[in-house]
């Protein structure tokens, strides 16, 4: 039985495409915030029961002092070190398309990509992601960490939907278009 699971990378940006500043910080991500606004991220989430996030993107979420946001759902955290899962998160050493072909075999929900850069271009080097949900922060941040890294295979999107906020952040909703 085939399943329409899809990976879908759900990422925000600043406008000149980096997802964090140098040494890592996400400051400029807080420029967005308002109260009551989450972007969508809460229904996303629901439609969504395995996670595929790097190793230092885990890191530096729980650096910040919060609980593992995706602890009730099949978490890989992709790495190169064995480390004993916790719970539901399993620390990843295998094949990256490996991982992905045997999520997307399985019956289940979507597979969220939560970053960071590496998996991303990673995945899209074997044209692995099938949505892209990019929210574009209204900044110019002129260096760090970019999303998109040269070196991967040319890929044609669709636009699904785009949604503009109060705070400026535009959320742009691209599916592969050859899926």
């Amino acid at each position: 039985m085939t399943t329409n699971r899809k990976v879908i990378l759900y990422i925000a940006t600043s406008l000149d495409g980096y997802i964090a500043k140098p040494n890592d910080d996400l400051g400029f991500l807080s420029m967005v915030e308002q109260e009551g606004q989450d972007y969508g991220y809460d229904n996303f989430v629901k439609t969504v029961d395995a996670v595929i996030i790097g190793r230092k993107t885990y890191e530096k979420v729980i650096s910040m002092g919060f609980d593992f946001p995706h602890a009730d759902k099949d978490t890989y955290i992709i790495t190169r070190t064995a480390r004993p899962n916790i719970g539901s998160v399993k620390f990843y050493t295998g094949n990256l398309k490996s991982l992905v072909d045997k999520l997307k075999s399985a019956n289940g929900k979507n597979i969220f990509c939560d970053g960071g850069a590496e998996i991303v271009n990673e995945l899209l080097k074997d044209d692995l992601i099938d949505e892209f949900i990019i929210s574009v922060v209204p900044i110019l941040v002129g260096n760090g960490t970019k999303l998109f890294k040269d070196g991967r295979p040319e890929q044609k999107l669709e636009l699904i939907s785009v949604k503009s906020f109060d705070k400026g952040l535009t959320q742009l909703h691209y599916k592969r278009a050859d899926k």
